[in-house]
């Protein structure tokens, strides 16, 4: 292992890159409006959507700029997060590793320039469109350097086991979602929501911290891999009623989850999407208990359908796992509206 050099604490890039005082107020409010969503306070819907991986500044921009549109359209109904995703895990390590490690995927990783990349990206999405976003919490260390400017946070199916993820996630004041893990065991998922829920004291970036616990911690459904590696789906009408039923005989609070409708769930067949929302808002209107439990979705969509390699050069298509594009993107939003 070689140390190659030490990079500035969150602390010290939060000064120099500081996010203005308008958008915090912005965040706040944005903040309680989604909270409320989680309490059951508010009926409106969740959508947090966008790129696999935020894999360029201009592009993403581009982008959530047309969601920020599209909110406007349908803000009686749905609170649109965007999906800004700048870490990206990789199943076998190789692979780009998302914009915190990588600013520019045709050149070699910088670390620093990377965090000064997320923060520019996720600040100007808030300064420019007014929406607030949501990340992976990859690396729980590196959460500080965006934890002013994140409004949802996701936990992923190989992550949501570690105990530093859980613990991390109890002190987070916004809503934490746990991914079912990849063998698709629920209990695992709801175990990480209630380690999230409670206090603790541990080890955080060399400090000895104690959390608060936080309420908002919930599950997200990803579908899941069998033994044969075959893709499992976990949205149907009877997984969500399985769901329904196992926070019920556990004493977790505000249940509730988000579908995330590709992955697993769509076996990376990203048209597929739009069927599975569909589905799920079917069963919501059937069963009250399905209605009151399922938030929102998660759905992985960009400017262009489909996805290439790293160098494919075409503007906004993904450089990861494929995604819906925009003109199929909008129409499902507004379906999604019409049928809330």
């Amino acid at each position: 292992m070689e140390f190659i050099r030490k990079l500035p604490i969150p602390q010290d890039i939060k000064e120099q890159f500081p996010l203005p005082e308008k958008c915090a107020a912005v965040k706040a409010e944005r903040d309680v409006q989604i909270a409320d969503v989680f309490t059951g306070k508010s009926n409106k819907f969740l959508l947090i959507i966008g790129p696999c991986s935020a894999d360029n500044e201009t592009s993403v921009m581009d982008y959530t700029c047309r969601l920020a549109k599209l909110q406007e359209q349908v803000k009686d109904k749905i609170i649109i997060i965007p999906r800004i995703y700048t870490n990206k895990p990789r199943t076998t390590g190789e692979g780009y590793k998302g914009m915190a490690t990588q600013p520019d995927p045709t050149k070699k990783p910088d670390l620093l320039e990377g965090l000064i990349a997320i923060r520019r990206l996720h600040t100007r999405a808030i300064e420019e469109t007014g929406l607030v976003c949501a990340d992976e919490m990859l690396y729980p260390e590196n959460y500080r350097y965006l934890s002013d400017l994140l409004s949802y946070i996701a936990v992923g199916a190989r992550s949501v086991e570690n105990q530093q993820h859980r613990l991390t996630s109890s002190g987070v004041d916004v809503p934490v979602g746990m991914k079912n893990p990849t063998s698709g065991d629920l209990s695992v998922m709801l175990n990480s929501i209630k380690a999230a829920q409670l206090s603790h004291t541990f080890l955080y970036r060399g400090w000895e911290v104690q959390t608060d616990g936080n309420p908002l911690s919930h599950a997200i459904l990803r579908g899941s891999v069998n033994k044969h590696g075959r893709s499992m789906q976990n949205y149907h009408y009877e997984d969500l009623m399985l769901l329904h039923e196992l926070y019920s005989e556990r004493n977790l609070m505000n249940p509730a989850v988000i579908v995330d409708v590709n992955h697993n769930n769509s076996n990376k067949q990203y048209l597929e999407q739009i069927r599975i929302c569909k589905e799920v808002l079917h069963s919501r209107r059937h069963s009250a208990d399905i209605e009151k439990m399922v938030k929102g979705f998660m759905i992985e969509s960009y400017i262009e359908d489909g996805c290439q390699k790293v160098d494919g050069g075409v503007y906004g298509k993904s450089i990861t796992d494929p995604c819906l594009g925009w003109e199929k993107s909008e129409r499902l939003v507004l379906d999604i509206a019409d049928q809330l």
